[in-house]
């Protein structure tokens, strides 16, 4: 499975505020950071609330900047990460790692690191 279009993909779809295309590449017992507000959530609804809820306070928008596939599995993403407010003032623009994992061509985990 080609795993870094994907996840262009997904990347592309969570910008457009298109949470059912993202959450149809995830597993169902996916475990997602909540990196708003701390911890994980877990399954799509929790994550589907998750992103609601941060949507209606905040204005994300997260770009791929480079992939890197691990021996394990693992693919890390390099992304640069702008969190604006309401009104379109810029509160944070940060350059992360998101390290996802996959079970049967599904998101299964991710995590981030700063």
């Amino acid at each position: 499975m080609d795993y870094q279009t994907l996840l262009h993909q997904l990347y592309q779809d969570f910008n457009a505020r298109r949470i059912d295309a993202v959450l149809a590449h995830m597993h169902t017992d996916v475990s997602w950071p909540n990196g708003w507000e701390g911890g994980y959530v877990s399954g799509h609804e929790q994550v589907r609330a998750y992103w609601l809820r941060q949507w209606r306070e905040i204005d994300p928008v997260v770009e791929p900047i480079s992939f890197e596939a691990k021996s394990d599995g693992r693919i890390a993403i390099k992304v640069r990460q702008v969190l604006k407010d309401l009104a379109g003032q810029i509160l944070s623009n940060t350059l992360l790692i998101h390290i996802y994992t996959f079970e049967k061509g599904m998101v299964r985990t991710m995590a981030i690191e700063h």
